[in-house]
């Protein structure tokens, strides 16, 4: 609270109340509760997949034929599978492996949709038509069918199969980053910046660089759900990552056969998956309609 002195009128006190837009950011938990309560599901995920070790009942891989296809118990809360390995522990498991692709697999993807959306949006002439022929070309198929495609080439495996879902996701991020340079290339303060007699590379690291960033960031929040659903669903068709490793869509494929008298040997992993790739939506979408530039310009 301050107080404003004016001649001869009495002191009126001025109260500092916080702006609109910063009472807005803070109360966006309060504002949005399906994004918290998203958030905090995505964040039980994430500490199941560090502390796995730790809270995992049992051994993910020790195969213990004396309990196979056994029903959920209170020893084995999610049943166990037909090597009688404990589900619910291959689930904590299983989210350590889908979390580790689905981040560093958009990680990938976001590095080379940067380098080519920079390159498509600054180069202009054939360079640019090359360019943008071959980002329609990524685009033309599914990322599903172009991560098969890639695993048919680099073999099967978690790393493989992160470079493979990383690669056929450098698409709609060289779109996106382009579209935001085209954008940014005709502002006067960069004609303003080459006037000046500025390195065009300095121009890109200083001003352009940091314009297109931002909202290459919130896609990758994006899409990291649609990575995991890619790398679960290569695992599902048996060209991903290998056995025993504890992956949801091994473990999906692997229950099937037994799904009318053995239904939580699927169940269970789908429903992980499906509660995660939920939340990181949300979480997403949320990050997007919050923070993203041109809606927050738009509303």
């Amino acid at each position: 609270m301050s107080v404003q002195m004016t001649k001869g009128v009495a002191a009126v006190p001025i109260v500092d109340t916080p702006s609109p837009a910063a009472k807005s950011r803070r109360s966006v938990f309060i504002r949005r509760p399906f994004f918290t309560a998203a958030l905090l599901v995505a964040a039980a995920y994430v500490l199941a997949a560090i502390f796995a070790p730790f809270v995992a009942p049992f051994d993910p891989v020790k195969q213990d034929f004396n309990v196979m296809m056994k029903a959920p118990t209170v020893v084995h809360w999610m049943g166990t599978d037909s090597y009688g390995q404990d589900i619910l522990s291959r689930v904590i498991f299983g989210a350590r492996y889908a979390l580790i692709i689905g981040i560093f697999s958009v990680m990938i993807g976001a590095l080379g949709g940067l380098i080519i959306g920079l390159a498509a949006g600054l180069s202009g002439g054939w360079a640019e038509w090359g360019l943008m022929r071959l980002i329609d070309a990524i685009l033309a198929l599914p990322s599903l069918i172009l991560a098969v495609a890639f695993i048919a080439i680099l073999g099967q495996g978690v790393d493989k199969v992160v470079i493979a879902v990383g690669l056929s996701m450098i698409g709609p991020f060289a779109r996106t980053v382009r579209s935001d340079v085209m954008q940014v290339r005709v502002q006067l303060f960069i004609e303003a910046a080459q006037l000046m007699s500025i390195s065009y590379l300095r121009v890109i690291l200083r001003h352009v660089l940091p314009n297109v960033i931002f909202p290459l960031a919130v896609q990758v929040t994006i899409r990291v759900s649609e990575a995991i659903l890619v790398s679960s669903s290569l695992s599902f068709l048996g060209i991903g990552v290998t056995p025993p490793t504890p992956d949801w869509g091994l473990m999906i494929a692997e229950g099937r056969d037994f799904v009318s008298f053995a239904p939580w040997m699927s169940a269970m992993p789908g429903f992980a998956l499906a509660l995660l790739l939920i939340a990181l939506s949300i979480v997403g979408d949320g990050v997007r309609e919050e923070f993203d530039p041109k809606l927050r310009r738009d509303s």
